[in-house]
């Protein structure tokens, strides 16, 4: 890096923004200018970054002026417009959005799996994986660099989250009213009534159903053939960032009442035959995962001990009773750091290095 070059936060005020300032601060200052970018509601907000009061000003053309790297965290619809002006300005745009993830143009980066790939942006801009999909890649990439990856089959556990903050808005709304009766949940739609009651009808919930003391098997919206489309992105992302063009993946998709980080159950079958000790000893290897693994005496990931953290976490290894080429693993991140944040800003770091 010969010049510290220019960054932007797009979104800075967000859900994902406040996490990804919290990540700039705690991590070494690499960059010249960091510019903080947001809604026309948002701009004069003061944000402290290394020390400093920013001063937020509002998403234009010209808040690009100038910036070497964008990175933009909010939804498809604001990315789709304004990531090809940031590029058109002359910033290398870092995209979270779903909105080019899966155009051929633009790759799809996680720099423990595929950093070479952030080279290859003839639009100028680079995509940051689905949450979901990011949760397993770091321990998925580091398998298939081994044993060679042919199926996946994965179910989620999706922490409210991941649906922004009215996700996290109700749940905890409806633990208020759940917290205190220990006899809910035990009869057919007590819950609902209890909520009912208090006046939430779930009429502005994301959900039809209750989200407390319950599991939704379904996150994202409805596709053909019934998959809904998170489904979809952990099938099609995972193709796209090992460079498997032909993986054969079946996905589950579940929302559960968790507000901070998901969880994946994986099979995961590969050409070469594995045991769970050979994975093991790799994945405790990689820099970005943590094993925990000894279930003997209760020792696995679980959501509430990974939120806030960076890493990934991996336990349950094991090898499958009847496929001797399969391993089964529990996965969980922390969905708005290493699942959206962190990601992007590690791709950021990359780029950064172009200078």
């Amino acid at each position: 890096m010969s010049r510290k070059p220019n960054l932007a936060l797009v979104g800075a005020t967000g859900a994902v923004g406040t996490v990804m300032i919290d990540i700039i601060n705690n991590r070494e200052n690499i960059w010249g200018e960091i510019r903080l970018i947001a809604s026309a509601r948002s701009a004069g907000k003061k944000i402290r970054v290394h020390g400093e009061d920013l001063t937020v000003v509002a998403l234009a053309p010209e808040a690009f002026d100038g910036i070497d790297i964008a990175m933009f965290d909010v939804p498809d619809e604001v990315s789709e417009v304004w990531a090809p002006i940031a590029a058109q300005r002359g910033a290398i745009a870092i995209d979270n959005s779903g909105a080019f993830r899966m155009n051929d143009l633009v790759p799809l980066v996680v720099p423990e799996v595929n950093p070479e790939q952030a080279k290859n942006r003839p639009l100028g801009i680079i995509s940051n994986p689905n949450c979901t999909t990011l949760t397993m890649m770091a321990a998925l990439g580091a398998l298939h660099d081994k044993w060679t990856l042919k199926e996946l089959v994965v179910s989620s556990y999706q922490a409210v989250s991941g649906a922004g903050a009215a996700g996290i808005d109700e749940l905890a709304a409806e633990l208020a009213v759940v917290g205190g009766n220990a006899t809910l949940g035990s009869q057919s739609d007590d819950v609902r009534a209890a909520l009912a009651a208090t006046g939430n009808d779930l009429s502005n919930s994301l959900w039809a159903h209750p989200i407390a003391l319950n599991v939704i098997p379904f996150a994202g919206s409805l596709k053909d053939g019934g998959h809904s489309s998170e489904e979809l992105k952990v099938r099609n992302e995972s193709r796209k960032i090992l460079g498997i063009k032909d993986l054969k993946v079946a996905a589950s998709c579940v929302r559960v009442p968790v507000q901070v980080s998901h969880s994946l159950t994986v099979h995961a079958t590969f050409a070469e035959s594995l045991t769970a000790d050979e994975v093991r000893n790799l994945l405790e290897q990689q820099p970005s995962i943590r094993v925990l693994d000894d279930p003997a005496n209760g020792v696995y990931p679980t959501p509430s001990h990974v939120a806030g953290q960076d890493p990934t976490f991996v336990g349950r290894i094991r090898q499958s009773l009847d496929f001797d080429k399969s391993i089964e693993l529990f996965v969980v991140g922390d969905n708005l750091r290493k699942g959206a944040a962190l990601n992007t800003y590690e791709i950021a770091e990359l780029v950064a290095k172009e200078f």
